[in-house]
Parts: C-alpha cells; structure tokens; sequence
C-alpha cells in the first residue's frame, strides 16, 4: 500500500503562520499535521506501507523534506517528494507524483484529520471517504444508489443530493487506473475552475462502470484557518487523552501553576504562576509566566507573561505580554 499526500503551498488562510512553516508542518496536539494524518491513515488500513509521496513546493526547502522523508520512514516505508510548483489543481498535483502511481494507494490532502474506524471495501475500485454534515450546499458531495455505490459527485449542490461530503481522502485499488485517466484530462486540457481535477479522473472511471463506495469517518477536522486550527488542536487533544495517551512531559517545570486536562506539553517548558487548560498544546522550550491559558495552540519556545488567552494561536520564538485575549501571531513575533 502508498500513500500519496499533495500538500501544494503554504496556505494564506493560515497567515501569519504559514509564512514562515508549511501548513502541514504546523503542530496539532504536539506533533504535525500530516504527520498525524499519515499515522492516521495507516491506522485505518492496518496493512503494511511500501511508500508515502509527498507533493510539495520546491520552496519547502530540505529541512522539510528531511522531515517529511522521517515520517515514512517511522512507518517502515520508503519516503519520496515531488514538486509541484505551479498550483494548477489536485489532478495536476497527483501527476507531479505519476512514477509512483502504481499499485493499491490512498490519496490524502494534508489539511484535515481524521477518527474512522472501519474495513476496506476491497471489492470496491476505490473508496471515497466522506463525513455527514449540516450543510451538504457549502460542500463537493456524493450521490448513491440502492447498492451504497458512489455513482456521482457533486460540487456544491443547490438542491440537496445527499449530506455525505467529500474530505480529501481516497483509496484506490490500482492508482494506475487513475493515472490513466488523470493523463487524459491532462492531455485534452480539461480544466474547471482554472485548474486540472481529480473529479475529472474519478467521473471517468465511474462512466467506464467502475465500483466506488463511500468509507464514513466519525470526525473530520479542518485545518484552514487559525479559528478551525485551534478547534482542531481541542478536538484532538481531547481524543487523545480519552485514549489514555500521557500528554505532558516529565521534564516540566510548575511553579503556582496548574494544568487542567487535556492538554499537551512539550518538553523543557516552564509554568509560573500559570493556569494551562484545559485544550491548550504548549510546544518545547515555552515560558509561560502571571498567565491563564486555555483553547489555545503555542508552538515551540515562546514566551507568554501577564496574559489572559482563549482561542489563541501563537507561533515559534514569539514573545507575548499583554491584555489581548483572542490572537494569532506568527513566528518570531513581538507583541508587549
């Protein structure tokens, strides 16, 4: 089995954050994004990991590439990057990754997580993993039939289809089949949107009769923009601490401080007079000092004092003091 994870750019939803750190790279919970996405995925398949791809911007740099080459490894698979550096869509973005389209693959976007728990379908051609939701009309969704076999896919229906939208993940049996296709749509510049798409490739396979099955997760968690990113980091330590997980490093330093669970924190991190939680992550080597902080995300070795923070998120090496309370500041960031 692969695993093929576009990541793209950097994201400028996420700013300020992302101007300095892929959005992937940014921590959930202590550890990153698509790492946690990764580990997630391979979790659900319980089957062995040949390869993790991943689709980057050139701009990425080595460091992240090292990192990224880490997480397969951790998995016992082989690691890989490719570049895409023009954003000219998902389809185009799967391409840039074409010599290693081969085989059973799951397809991810390092933007979400998930909490599934299910069997592969491995009659099924491909899985499409989707998450109910509210408002089916803000959302690509997918339509069945009696058999609870996908036979379309609907980008943001005016009129209600079904509830069932789709979250960035696919697996496929053979991803050459979908190489295929996607060289078609690539070669005949099939283009919406202004960009090449993978919906292109799956509707071409659908109308050659190929069986696509809908894989249903329990939680989907978006990492956008800072609002959605802390929500997620909550959500997540949450799970996590519920699974018995030990989130906070021995080698912390409390002083008239109190932690109030589930929180994360990283190692070589000192609390004075602090209360922490509950829904924070503190990265390593942060100081946080005179300060209440809950439903928040720091990253590494940032320095807090005389704050009262809910839904902050604050990046690395930044230095916060002051009477703000709803914030989002990047890395090495002044704010006194």
């Amino acid at each position: 089995m692969k695993i093929i994870v576009p990541m793209a750019g950097r994201g400028s939803r996420l700013r300020p954050h992302t101007l300095t750190i892929p959005k992937p790279l940014i921590p959930i919970a202590g550890k990153p994004i698509v790492h946690r996405l990764v580990e997630d995925i391979a979790g659900v398949l319980q089957q062995d990991i040949e390869e993790v791809a991943f689709i980057i911007h050139e701009s990425f740099g080595k460091k992240v590439e090292q990192e990224l080459i880490a997480i397969a490894t951790k998995l016992g698979a082989k690691g890989t990057i490719y570049y895409q550096n023009e954003a000219l869509g998902t389809g185009h973005a799967i391409m840039c990754a074409k010599d290693s389209l081969s085989g059973p693959a799951v397809i991810a976007y390092a933007d979400t997580l998930i909490r599934a728990d299910f069997d592969l379908d491995k009659d099924a051609d491909s899985v499409i993993w989707v998450k109910q939701v509210d408002q089916p009309e803000a959302f690509g969704v997918v339509k069945l039939n009696e058999a609870n076999e996908i036979v379309e896919l609907v980008e943001k229906p005016k009129e209600f289809v079904s509830d069932l939208a789709v979250i960035g993940i696919y697996y496929f049996k053979d991803i050459t089949v979908l190489k295929n296709e996607l060289q078609i749509v690539l070669d005949n510049n099939i283009i919406h949107g202004g960009e090449y798409q993978i919906n292109d490739g799956i509707k071409q396979m659908m109308a050659k009769g190929m069986k696509f099955v809908p894989g249903k997760v329990s939680e989907w968690m978006d990492c956008g923009n800072k609002d959605v990113t802390v929500d997620t980091n909550s959500r997540m330590l949450g799970f996590l601490h519920n699974d018995g997980e030990y989130l906070v490093d021995h080698d912390v330093k409390i002083e008239n401080s109190t932690i109030i669970p589930p929180c994360y924190i990283g190692k070589d991190v000192i609390l004075i007079n602090a209360t922490v939680g509950p829904n924070v992550s503190l990265g390593d080597g942060c100081h946080i000092q005179n300060s209440t902080i809950k439903n928040s995300l720091v990253q590494t070795h940032s320095h807090i004092k005389n704050a009262n923070l809910d839904n902050a998120m604050i990046g690395n090496h930044a230095s916060f003091d002051g009477d703000f309370t709803n914030i989002s500041i990047g890395d090495y960031s002044v704010l006194e």
